[in-house]
C-alpha cells in the first residue's frame, strides 16, 4: 500500500480532531520528542500515526485511520511505516499503551508485557505514567527480531 506521508512540523488541527474523536490523548502533542504524520493515497486523507523518541527506545503514538477509511488495512500499512521509521531513526523496541487494539498489534507481532517490566524511560513517560489509563494493555515489539 502506497502513501503519500508528510511529516507534520507541529500538531495540526485535523490531527487533533481526529484523535479526540478517537478518543485518544492529546494534552501532551506540543511536548518535545514526538513526531507526527499525515498519510494520504489518492483518494485523500488515510490517517495518522506517531512516534515518541523516549531514550533509546520509541513509544507508538495514536495511530488514527478516521471511520470512513476504516477495514481497509490502512491502519496496519501505517503500523509498518512507522516501524521501518523507528528502526531507521535507530530504535530497538517499540512501545504502546492501547485500551481498545490490543488484537490489532497482537496479530502485528506486538507482546503484552507487565507495566512493571517497562523500560525506565518509558515508565517515566507522560503516556504511560499519566495520559493513559491503568487498564491500558501494555505491548512491545523488538524490532531486532523481524
Amino acid at each position: 500500500m502506497a502513501f503519500n506521508v508528510s511529516a507534520l512540523p507541529e500538531p495540526t488541527a485535523d490531527l487533533i480532531a481526529a484523535l479526540e474523536a478517537a478518543g485518544l490523548p492529546t494534552d501532551d502533542l506540543h511536548e518535545p520528542d514526538r513526531r507526527f504524520f499525515r498519510f494520504e493515497n489518492g483518494e485523500g486523507l488515510v490517517g495518522y500515526g506517531g512516534l515518541e523518541q523516549v531514550g533509546p527506545d520509541v513509544l507508538i503514538r495514536s495511530i488514527v485511520v478516521p471511520d470512513g477509511r476504516r477495514g481497509g488495512g490502512h491502519g496496519g500499512a501505517i503500523l509498518s511505516w512507522l516501524e521501518t521509521e523507528a528502526a531507521q531513526q535507530g530504535a530497538a523496541s517499540l512501545y504502546l499503551l492501547t485500551t481498545s487494539a490490543a488484537a490489532f498489534f497482537r496479530r502485528r507481532g506486538y507482546s503484552v508485557a507487565l507495566r512493571s517490566a517497562a523500560p525506565p524511560a518509558i515508565a517515566a513517560s507522560r503516556q504511560f505514567s499519566g495520559l493513559c489509563p491503568a487498564s491500558a494493555t501494555f505491548m512491545f515489539k523488538d524490532l531486532r527480531i523481524q
